[in-house]
């Protein structure tokens, strides 16, 4: 069964974390209590255990993101177990961001006839 690693709470003010560093990347296999990732807070800079042994599934967030305590951060499947989830199991998404905004491309304006020459005296 996946096991959701989330973004745990450090104190009792902190309300998020910036990801510094992963120590593992999505394929590696991981033991229960292996330092998964390395976090900062406005308190502390800390390191994260894996909460399950396995392989990790997929990373969630990157590196240099800042993310609300209880945000998913990476998932960990058995190993053995099969990559897709299991039916009926929802996983959770970091959202996507954007550097750009998505608005429409403007229009070329249409080109503009040439002006008529005038007849030579």
């Amino acid at each position: 069964m996946p096991v959701t690693v989330t973004m745990p709470q450090l104190g009792e003010t902190v309300t998020e974390g910036t990801i510094l560093s992963w120590a593992k990347v999505a394929g590696d296999q991981i033991a229960e209590d292996e330092v998964l990732l390395e976090i900062s807070t406005d308190k502390v800079d800390t390191e994260i255990p894996s909460p399950a042994a396995g392989v990790v599934q997929e990373i969630l967030v990157a590196e240099g993101e800042t993310v609300e305590v209880g945000a998913a951060l990476a998932i960990i499947i058995e190993a053995g177990e099969a990559a897709a989830p299991v039916a009926g199991e929802s996983v959770v998404e970091a959202p996507a961001t954007s550097t750009a905004p998505e608005a429409p491309a403007p229009e070329a304006p249409a080109p503009e006839a040439p002006a008529p020459e005038a007849p030579a005296p």
